[in-house]
């Protein structure tokens, strides 16, 4: 007989992993989590206000894991949030566009919010 502890199968602990994604508006943060969370393409744009939070549970192998997706603003006003959201993440996804030119200096803004979280 085998018992679930905490979400996991076979008494394997739940594994929480907290992803940040970073970059200016309109690069297509929201639309790859929309792809990997519903596997699903929303062409028209609305803009991220402060952070938007999802979880999705998946299964590898005999683990079971949780990740929780941050899809951040891109807009400036809210890039002083940015350490905070940084902080205790498992890994930050860098989202920017390659035809764009301004993609330096959210690469500055970057370096420095790493620092400070």
């Amino acid at each position: 007989m085998s018992t679930t502890t905490g979400g996991g199968e076979f008494g394997n602990p739940l594994r929480k992993f907290k992803l940040v994604f970073l970059g200016e508006q309109s690069v297509g943060k929201t639309s790859l989590i929309t792809r990997f969370m519903y596997d699903s393409f929303d062409n028209t744009y609305q803009a991220t206000i402060g952070i938007d939070f999802l979880s999705k549970t998946m299964y590898l192998e005999d683990r079971t894991i949780r990740l929780q997706l941050w899809d951040t603003a891109g807009q400036e006003r809210f890039r002083s949030l940015i350490p905070s959201y940084i902080r205790d993440s498992a890994a930050a996804v860098v989202v920017y566009d390659i035809a764009s030119r301004s993609g330096s200096s959210f690469g500055t803004l970057l370096d420095r919010s790493v620092f400070v979280a």
